[in-house]
């Protein structure tokens, strides 16, 4: 019997901005199938069936409407009520690896990309049920279809025969199609927000008379940032607001209105909405609160309210927000409530707090950081921070994204879009709730070591993401990449015309990885001239208490001119009265033009942090002390250094077996049901053994005889480990003997292990695999994030020590390296005071065959190969002791690892 894929129900952007409903198909769409049939043109239909057909029969109907799943798969997509196309594959009887697919859209909605994305799910469906490549029969002037797979980005061969186009390719994924996708993305959902951030007529629903209330500060701030559109109270029960006439409804309102900005207590919210789709409001803002922040009520009150909006193509930012704005003067847009609209400027910025999104306004204002745009998204029901990351990522008035996040809606796609955008857009984030994270009931190390807190930083880190603990922070490294180029290396200078704060700035900057590096001994000549001869002039430059502005002009120059330092710190305290405006005069005039950073520490209780600059060049962020400049200058080095490295690739290993693995896997679930379990010793070691990651040779014995008679045939010294279910940590209770060799000894230590607790089966013998290096290689499932990988120092340590690191599913070969060079135990694999060197090249591959498996099969929810003997160079490596959790996975399908473009769960 067939099961419907409910995973599979998304909406979808368009390439327009518009939005639809995507689904697989089912029975009761004949009467949809049928009128979307007689919508089609004679053509359409003709490039269709390659025949004219005036209508479908009933046999017709029930054949395209019920379909398996699997060898026959159909997505529909809709608008409104309405079916308005359909994508389907079915497997071809000669080669069930190939599945023909065919596509059929209203003529009204062809040119929307409708066909690729259908498409893109076809495709998606066909890999996971073991379909490699699609077949399709083409017209020769049907142009539009074979633009779809041209520029879909797969691998396509064509021949033609009798004016009919024979269309193969391979639906697997590569670099080009990820790449295509995501720039159809981008454009697709930066037209859908346009409306939002350009609108050409605002109405206000729940305009007041009262100034202090909401719709009326709100109404108010429109109007005072000089809003270039129009703007149209509603308030049925008023005629004006604010000397504007009002209506009672969205519906009277005689004009076009592309943005509802909605401030009604939220039982009215939902009729609001109906009213907005019915007059094609394109977005809306909901400031009202009462959804799914106050509990499943709200909640189930959230989702109608998301539901009437994405039937009707609307872009909805909260509910539960503060609001958005754009200092655009092509638009002057303040649709919130907050009592400050900041300057313009290059940084977007999201808030997920509405009461903070104030504070952070207020205080950007006051360090003169200009915004481009602003979003308090709220409670994220439709648009979401990834959403804004794809409009700032088109968005030429925007330089810097600034993110504060108290949650992630899908984090799979936040590291896929914040890691193409950190490349030429630094993304600097605040996640909230970094204690509360990871507290569950582990059964493995890597289990008891994964959090919620671990997965954000492997995300941020894999993507390129500055993060900061604090808003204090954020705003101190802001101020630096919104001003100045990034650091090009570490080398920083640093200029003063006081020794202690010099000795602060180095004692900051040599704990944050920075170096500051003696200057030659010809730059200190040329520094030397015109200072007092008791100026310290190696680095940092300490001009002493009497330097003035031609001091700092004259040396500052000659440090930017030369090419021993990348960023310059310029410290000044001010020793006579309006000593520091003449000083931050010539440091403004002297930084211009120049290539490196320069930051500025200017010690005085008033002073104003305003970045300072010359007229038409950039802008110097000034710090009150040594430590946050430090602080930011150690952040954006970071930054620029991951962005120039290679992002790295997914490698595919062509050397496996996943025939044996798979059937290990289904062996497994067949003895263990549906709720899952940990596999037998030996078909973890069949898993281990398809994907060539090399173990230590064993043997399972259930008892005293077959132990001694394992050891012998195994040869050499062996080691005896418990098995049963009740036993985590065999350590922990005796169930561990190594380096045991006779059959006196290996009796003696069978008995012994298989002592420690009621539910024994047996004992594992294994090779004895004496030297290396123990290290841990283990993933944990986290239910939002998808799989973490971890490395760490391995055996009974690892938790101990808590020398680890993560990174999130599927790793390239960069965070294979840089997870084993970024734990401080790794310098015991390089040698390591003359000790023995281990085999990284073989610890690298190996993190990456295990990163595969896991991509090749989702039933895998815990892993955990500790200890993983490391072995001298050359020699490669040995798992020694193994645990692999699986559980059944439903269409070989899960949300948390896959990740759509311009797709979002219905």
């Amino acid at each position: 019997m067939a099961v419907y894929p409910a995973d599979y129900d998304f909406h979808v952007v368009l390439r327009d901005g518009g939005l639809a409903h995507m689904r697989p198909i089912k029975p009761g769409d004949a009467d949809a199938l049928h009128a979307m049939f007689h919508r089609m043109g004679r053509d359409t239909v003709y490039q269709r069936f390659f025949r004219h057909k005036s209508d479908l029969t009933p046999e017709e109907l029930e054949y395209f409407t019920n379909v398996d799943y699997e060898d026959r798969m159909a997505f529909v997509v809709m608008i409104g009520p309405a079916m308005v196309a359909v994508g389907r594959y079915d497997r071809l009887e000669d080669d069930p690896t190939f599945a023909e697919v065919a596509f059929g859209v209203e003529d009204a909605h062809q040119g929307r990309g409708i066909g690729t994305q259908l498409l893109v799910h076809l495709t998606n469906h066909a890999r996971n049920h073991g379909v490699t490549g699609f077949r399709a029969f083409v017209l020769g002037d049907n142009y539009a279809m074979m633009r779809v797979f041209r520029t879909s980005g797969y691998r396509m061969t064509r021949s033609l025969e009798e004016g009919v186009y024979t269309v193969d390719f391979p639906v697997e994924i590569t670099e080009e199609v990820t790449r295509l996708a995501g720039v159809r993305e981008q454009h697709a959902v930066a037209a859908s927000l346009l409306p939002v951030f350009y609108p050409r007529a605002v109405a206000v629903v729940g305009a007041s008379r009262e100034e202090m209330s909401i719709g009326g500060r709100l109404l108010r701030n429109l109007m005072r940032a000089g809003f270039t559109g129009t703007v149209y109270p509603v308030n049925p029960n008023a005629q004006s607001v604010g000397s504007i006439k009002a209506y009672d409804s969205v519906l009277h309102i005689p004009d076009p209105v592309d943005l509802a900005v909605v401030v009604v207590p939220a039982r009215l919210t939902l009729d609001v909405a109906r009213q907005c789709a019915e007059k094609g409001v394109r977005g809306m803002v909901v400031i009202t609160a009462g959804f799914s922040e106050t509990g499943e009520a709200g909640a189930e009150l959230e989702r109608e309210l998301v539901s009437i909006a994405r039937d009707a193509g609307i872009r909805l930012i909260g509910p539960n927000c503060m609001g958005l704005l754009n200092t655009d003067p092509a638009v002057r847009l303040d649709v919130t409530f907050a009592p400050v609209f900041p300057p313009p400027g290059n940084v977007g910025m999201s808030s997920q707090s509405g009461a903070l999104g104030i504070a952070i306004l207020d205080h950007a204002r006051r360090l003169d950081i200009g915004i481009s745009t602003f979003v308090s998204v709220g409670n994220k029901a439709d648009v979401s921070g990834n959403d804004l990351l794809l409009y700032w990522e088109g968005d030429p008035a925007t330089d810097v994204i600034v993110l504060y996040m108290e949650s992630f809606g899908h984090p799979r796609r936040f590291a896929r879009i914040a890691r193409r955008i950190a490349r030429t857009k630094p993304i600097v984030a605040v996640k909230s709730g970094r204690t509360l994270g990871g507290a569950r009931a582990a059964s493995s190390h890597t289990g008891a070591l994964a959090s919620v807190e671990g997965a954000v930083r492997a995300l941020f880190r894999q993507s390129g993401v500055i993060r900061t603990d604090t808003l204090e922070e954020l705003f101190e490294v802001t101020s630096l990449l919104a001003n100045q180029p990034l650091p090009k290396g570490r080398r920083v200078g640093v200029l003063t015309n006081a020794g202690g704060p010099a000795i602060l700035a180095i004692d900051a900057l040599e704990s944050e990885g920075l170096t500051v590096p003696v200057l030659s001994d010809g730059l200190q000549q040329r520094i030397s001239e015109g200072l007092a001869k008791e100026a310290a002039v190696r680095n940092p430059v300490d001009m002493i208490a009497s330097a003035g502005p031609e001091q700092y002009r004259s040396v500052l120059r000659a440090l930017l001119e030369s090419d021993e330092l990348d960023a310059v710190i310029v410290v000044f305290i001010p020793t006579t009265p309006g000593g520091l405006d003449a000083v931050q005069k010539a440091v403004a005039e002297t930084v211009v033009g120049t290539a490196k950073t320069v930051l500025a520490v200017y010690m005085e209780a008033d002073i104003d942090t305003t970045p300072h600059h010359a007229e038409g060049t950039k802008r110097i962020p000034i710090y009150p002390f040594p430590e946050p400049a430090a602080r930011a200058l150690a952040r954006a080095v970071r930054y620029a250094e991951w962005r120039a490295h290679p992002l790295g690739e997914v490698v595919r290993f062509d050397d496996v077996d996943r025939d044996a693995a798979r059937a290990a896997i289904d062996d497994g679930l067949k003895r263990l049901g549906d709720q899952g379990g940990w596999l037998e010793p030996e078909e973890a070691e069949a898993m281990l053994d398809a994907y060539r990651l090399r173990r230590a040779a064993s043997r399972f014995a259930a008892t005293r005889e077959e132990a001694i008679a394992a050891a012998t045939a195994i040869g050499g010294p062996v080691a005896l480990k418990v098995v049963a279910p009740s036993v985590l940590h065999k350590t922990e209770v005796g169930g561990l003997a190594l380096d045991v060799s006779g059959d006196a000894e290996v009796g003696a230590a069978f008995d012994r292990v298989t002592a420690v607790a009621d539910d024994v089966t047996g004992a594992l013998v294994q090779e004895f695999v004496a030297g290396g290096h123990e290290v841990l290689v283990g993933m944990s499932e986290d239910p939002s994030f998808g799989p973490l990988i971890a490395f760490g120092l391995g055996g009974v340590f690892v938790e101990l020590i808590g020398d680890i690191a993560f990174r999130i599913h599927p790793l390239t070969d960069v965070d294979a390296a840089e997870m084993i060079s970024e734990v401080k135990a790794a310098k015991l694999l390089d040698g390591y005071r003359g000790g023995d060197a281990g085999d990284v090249a073989a610890l690298r591959d190996a993190l990456l065959r295990v990163s595969a498996m896991i991509d090749d099969f989702p039933e895998i929810a815990e892993m955990d190969l500790n200890p993983v003997k490391v072995l001298p160079p050359g020699q490669g490596l040995r798992v020694v002791d193994m645990r692999m959790r699986v559980r059944p996975v439903p269409q070989r399908w899960l949300p948390s690892r896959k990740d759509i473009p311009a797709a979002r769960n219905a």
